[in-house]
């Protein structure tokens, strides 16, 4: 007995979808067959080919969503469920994902002719159309973070990959500034993604980290005199150097109590190929203050901006405890 063919599923129930863009293997499993999508996509005709596979069920200029779906539909592991949105391990990276992240430095979605996709290594793709191809370095891919309902890259790494396409100094110095002004990520992180990347032996990107620590240290700072300030904490004399009556200097430090002798250092240390090598001498002077009585509180510039109560209670209690501690060795304070 011959089976009648069932009649397709009438297309006009996928055009109310709310993102009315769908892979090959999605519009199959609604029952539209891959003969019936070109048709459809024709010139002149209701729908239209974004991208390899990938189809926008209206004729009109796709929107900045529909872009950044469509480039992971493209990107994502295929085929995928008719009501799963397909995207795999494939996220948003470089300044497609800082502007969703909140950067007003980089240009908005629709100016961007280039959307970057982070793809595990090992995919088999190659850029198309609007879509850059960016493949991890590793076996492992960053956690990707939702916003407006799609995996994005997080900042580090979309900086990285931001940075990896500007060639332009200033551009390059935006959007580091930004980042640590506005706190999306700690200066060091931003650093070690863009070493990881291999990008600190461009001169304009050196030029520019060196302006980020720079702005990183001095937003570090600010903070550690709102935490004295605000949680009351005995003024401490700043930014000095310590050194032995008549012997070796021992080091700077961002803060001295003298009559506690407590000494604060804040860790804006960058990790760059010669971190080992600082790491060590900070390590060195640290235990040397140590065997001379000196307490050396260290606080980095995360800690201050998430935890700035707790970090106070940490100094407060060092400098309590000096009460019970043995007289630190009389040392030399000068200004730095």
């Amino acid at each position: 007995m011959k089976k009648t063919p069932l009649s397709p599923r009438p297309l006009s129930h996928l055009s109310d979808a709310p993102r009315r863009v769908l892979s090959a293997a999605q519009l199959r499993a609604h029952g539209v067959p891959s003969a019936e999508a070109s048709a459809q996509s024709r010139k002149g005709g209701p729908w239209q080919q974004l991208l390899p596979g990938v189809y926008l069920l209206h004729s009109g200029q796709p929107t900045s969503d529909e872009r950044l779906h469509a480039a992971l539909l493209y990107t994502g592991r295929r085929p995928a469920p008719a009501d799963e949105p397909g995207y795999g391990d494939s996220m948003i990276t470089g300044l497609a994902a800082l502007t969703l992240h909140g950067f007003t430095s980089t240009p908005p979605l629709l100016a961007l002719d280039r959307i970057d996709v982070l793809v595990p290594r090992t995919r088999r793709l190659r850029s198309t159309g609007f879509v850059r191809i960016v493949r991890a370095t590793g076996h492992d891919l960053p956690v990707a973070q939702e916003l407006t309902g799609l995996p994005v890259a997080p900042v580090g790494r979309a900086l990285a990959d931001a940075v990896a396409q500007l060639p332009d100094a200033h551009a390059v110095r935006g959007v580091l500034t930004e980042a640590v002004r506005d706190g999306h990520v700690e200066p060091a992180t931003a650093v070690r993604e863009l070493n990881r990347a291999r990008l600190l032996s461009r001169p304009h990107v050196v030029d520019a980290v060196d302006a980020l620590l720079a702005e990183g240290r001095a937003l570090a700072e600010d903070r550690l005199y709102e935490m004295v300030s605000r949680h009351r904490l005995p003024d401490p004399l700043w930014n000095v150097d310590l050194r032995l009556p008549g012997g070796p200097h021992l080091g700077g430090v961002d803060a001295y109590w003298p009559d506690h002798a407590v000494a604060l250092e804040l860790d804006t240390r960058a990790p760059r190929q010669d971190d080992a090598a600082v790491w060590s001498e900070y390590t060195r002077k640290r235990e040397y203050l140590e065997r001379l009585g000196i307490t050396v509180v260290h606080i980095t510039p995360r800690k201050l901006r998430d935890s700035m109560e707790q970090q106070a209670v940490v100094v407060r209690t060092a400098l309590m405890a000096a009460e019970d501690r043995a007289p630190a060795a009389y040392v030399v304070v000068l200004p730095r």
